[in-house]
């Protein structure tokens, strides 16, 4: 399929430019076109903005981690013996 603005003209363009002549008239076309230029002036601003903010997020260093007190690892004490229930005890009445 083909793209329909590909299709366009230059004696199609032409009809275009007079009929936007026609409902805007001569002095109304220079105020929406200079119109169009701020605000793409703005967009373009803004997009450097944003350029500029993200480059120096990624180039911005993070502080080294702060050395802390070396963990010693804990050692448990051994379990005490302890007896399964059922189990006759030695020295307990049976």
């Amino acid at each position: 399929m083909v793209n329909a603005v590909a299709m366009i003209g230059g004696q199609d363009l032409m009809i275009i430019l007079v009929i936007v002549l026609v409902l805007f008239g001569g002095k109304k076309i220079p105020e929406l076109l200079r119109g169009v230029g701020k605000g793409v002036g703005e967009l373009q601003k803004g997009l450097d903005e944003g350029k500029r903010q993200l480059t120096s997020s990624i180039n911005e260093e993070t502080p080294p981690p702060t050395a802390s007190a070396p963990v010693t690892p804990q050692v448990q004490a051994p379990a005490e013996h302890t007896v399964a229930a059922g189990t006759p005890q030695s020295g307990s009445p049976s």
